[in-house]
């Protein structure tokens, strides 16, 4: 079978998604604090990237955070924050939204080989 027919045979995959424990919140709540992050589409990486650049890591947790829902208002009033992107900031440290930035990039293809060279015999 040559590629265009797999490809053809394939079913259309959803973007992946993986649950993360924050491990700093998980001891402060005293129970699991689980954050469900999906990939981010080429369209829409690429738009954070370009209107987004001074605080890319606050938008990217943004875009790809299924849960918990950040623009919530009661969590946006518990933290204080008027805007989803203050919250982040105030509800996480600086290396937390980092870790969670790039975990959503490594869904989205971004920070791994997703190639590999065919060596011709």
């Amino acid at each position: 079978m040559n590629t265009l027919d797999l490809l053809l045979n394939t079913e259309v995959q959803s973007l992946p998604e993986k649950e993360y424990k924050l491990k700093r919140l998980s001891t402060i709540c005293g129970s699991d604090v689980i954050f469900k992050l999906r990939a981010l589409t080429y369209s829409h990486a690429n738009n954070l990237a370009q209107n987004h650049m001074e605080e890319l890591n606050v938008h990217t947790v943004l875009a790809g955070t299924i849960e918990p829902n950040l623009k919530d208002n009661n969590l946006l009033e518990k933290y204080s924050a008027v805007t989803p992107a203050e919250l982040v900031k105030k509800m996480l440290l600086p290396g937390e939204i980092e870790d969670l930035s790039r975990a959503i990039e490594k869904l989205s293809g971004y920070r791994q080989i997703t190639v590999e060279e065919i060596k011709k015999k």
